[in-house]
């Protein structure tokens, strides 16, 4: 059975995830659109010639402004929005990524209403609870794609501070996407099986959670917008789970209904991802300390989301 994937937003990390998508062979089709006339031919075209280099099955498409295109689709990537500058927060984002994200979404339930949504579109918590309210789809099939990005972060600052391969740790980042909401899990970090608290001092550890909070801002500082790379990634990693059904537990975004003592909160907690979004909740087993921080973190997000709720983006 072929699939399909559709990447709304070719700028950067739209491209990013196009390209991670088509080197993967994660589907038998992607779709790339953006709004803006020629940029997503173009990126789509420059791709698709790196195929004949890389090998890949894959069809990618650039159109411009056609959701008529993305018809069928498995999963749809949201990452249309105004990029982080240096200075600003994501949750500075809110007001007009809010606009932007509404109008993609409704265009979605009509060609592709029974897709997986995936948003990447920053503040990426509130986005996806936002677009839970205003689509009525079920909770499994809308995520937001931030912790596993921020997972990644987090072990890249690990096998820096341990001078060891990144793809040999087990790291996971829980709560909000956001410097001051993330929950880098050290109490459940390991190397090959060792519990990084016996590999690194607390001090060293510190330095590790508190760079991977700040990972976003220090490579809007350095490049003078948002990071690319790493975000497409974790956005092509994560539709690739669902349209393989791989049973792969990554952190996610999800609407909470209780669980992790919280609800009515989009927040990000590990899950089990197949065809039909994520599946499962996994209940990790977080220390007294993480678990004060998760509920800091949850309160954060309700915050960002009244904004909307003012704004009537949220009713």
């Amino acid at each position: 059975m072929s699939t399909k994937i559709s990447v709304i937003g070719a700028g950067n990390v739209g491209a990013a995830c196009a390209k991670v998508l088509v080197t993967h062979n994660a589907t038998a089709e992607v779709v790339l659109l953006d709004i803006k006339k020629g940029l997503s031919e173009g990126k789509a075209m420059d791709i698709m010639q790196t195929v004949t280099l890389q090998k890949s099955n894959v069809r990618l498409k650039g159109v411009t402004d056609d959701y008529a295109a993305i018809a069928g689709s498995d999963v749809v990537v949201i990452t249309s929005g105004v990029a982080r500058k240096p200075g600003m927060s994501r949750e500075d984002l809110v007001g007009v990524n809010a606009g932007i994200v509404q109008s993609v979404v409704e265009k979605i339930l009509l060609y592709a209403p029974d897709a997986v949504l995936l948003l990447v579109t920053n503040p990426v918590d509130s986005m996806c609870y936002m677009t839970l309210k205003m689509s009525g789809l079920p909770r499994n099939k809308v995520l937001a794609v931030g912790c596993a990005l921020d997972s990644a972060r987090f072990k890249y600052y690990l096998s820096e501070a341990m001078n060891v391969n990144p793809t040999d740790l087990e790291a996971t980042v829980i709560g909000g996407h956001g410097d001051t909401t993330m929950i880098p899990l050290t109490s459940l970090a390991t190397y090959t099986s060792v519990p990084v608290t016996s590999l690194l001092s607390k001090e060293k550890l510190d330095e590790v959670v508190a760079a991977t909070k700040i990972g976003g801002s220090i490579l809007t500082g350095l490049l003078g917008t948002s990071a690319w790379f790493a975000p497409g990634a974790a956005a092509g990693i994560t539709a690739e789970a669902i349209v393989k059904d791989q049973k792969l537990i990554l952190p996610c975004g999800v609407m909470l209904e209780g669980e992790y003592g919280q609800s009515d909160v989009v927040i990000g907690v590990p899950v089990v991802l197949g065809s039909d979004g994520w599946e499962k909740i996994v209940d990790f087993p977080i220390s007294e300390e993480e678990k004060e921080a998760f509920i800091a973190s949850a309160n954060s997000i309700r915050k960002v989301n009244q904004i909307l709720v003012h704004t009537g983006r949220i009713l």
